[in-house]
């Protein structure tokens, strides 16, 4: 297949472009900068130059492609979320129209973090609790495009590995700072997780087989607590482990303070989808990616 990737470039997408590229696929990414267009085409994909407000240009990626991977999401400002939000939606908007009536796959990118319930992981079958956030009606727009494959994969709010620019590096980067490596309340909140890896092979699979309307959960693991994850970050930096306010985590702090187990159970029974990347743990390690 012809495969059109915004955010190729990105942590996510410099993952899933490769996985495609060794399952025989023509990849096409959009790409921003002199530097991400030189780095794409070193890896033998061809360069579309622009981004997310050239809709234009998706417009003409997607009617030339086979399937589309939407991930790029600009999270240069988390204070004007409800721009970026905007900007996401007018992309696949112009997505949807351009693969309309074609059959074609669509696949997102969107996020496990604030699914419910928390009296069990998440699942597929889930939506977010209470009031919804803007970006799941981005995701509800796929899912229901008329003529198009529209899949959406929900991705952990940990997607770690060499390299991750995340949550877990900031997490990181604050335990540094404060030579303390803490916890919201009691510790025994809990993230699900997935190496990058095992989410890029699940992005390729979804493009390949998935049925229309699909939500898939990009989880390795269903539940590790804010407590173990602290304490193997002060265990490889050798700084005091404990309770820490919301606010002395700097950004990551209430994303950090949200109790996020998820299953992906449905996922891999329809896929044959099996996590075989290093764990959160392995990861942090002190000889790992994120502590050496």
């Amino acid at each position: 297949m012809r495969v059109f990737v915004t955010g190729a470039s990105g942590w996510i997408g410099s993952a899933v472009v490769p996985e495609l590229l060794a399952a025989g696929h023509q990849v096409v990414g959009l790409a921003r900068s002199e530097a991400s267009a030189a780095a794409l085409t070193a890896a033998g994909v061809e360069v579309r130059r622009g981004g997310l407000a050239d809709l234009d240009v998706l417009r003409a990626g997607a009617r030339e492609a086979d399937a589309v991977v939407h991930l790029a999401f600009i999270h240069d400002d988390f204070a004007n979320m409800a721009g970026a939000i905007a900007a996401d939606r007018a992309a696949i908007e112009t997505f949807v129209e351009a693969l309309a009536g074609s059959g074609r796959a669509l696949a997102i990118a969107s996020g496990t973090l604030g699914l419910g319930p928390t009296d069990r992981p998440a699942t597929e079958a889930d939506g977010l609790a209470g009031a919804r956030h803007p970006r799941a009606a981005n995701a509800d727009l796929v899912l229901a495009a008329d003529g198009v494959r529209g899949l959406v994969v929900r991705l952990s709010p940990t997607v770690h590995g060499a390299g991750d620019p995340g949550f877990v590096a900031a997490l990181v980067a604050v335990a540094r700072e404060r030579g303390h490596s803490g916890y919201v309340g009691d510790g025994s909140g809990r993230w699900n997780a997935v190496h990058r890896s095992d989410a890029a092979r699940l992005f390729r699979l979804a493009i390949e087989s998935a049925p229309a309307g699909t939500v898939l959960h990009a989880v390795g693991e269903e539940a590790v607590t804010h407590r173990e994850i602290a304490e193997l970050i002060g265990a490889g930096l050798d700084v005091p482990v404990g309770p820490a306010a919301v606010e002395e985590l700097s950004w990551i702090g209430p994303m950090f303070a949200m109790d996020a187990p998820a299953s992906s159970a449905r996922t891999q029974d329809l896929l044959g989808w099996s996590p075989t990347g290093p764990t959160l743990a392995e990861d942090l390690r002190a000889d790992g990616p994120y502590l050496s």
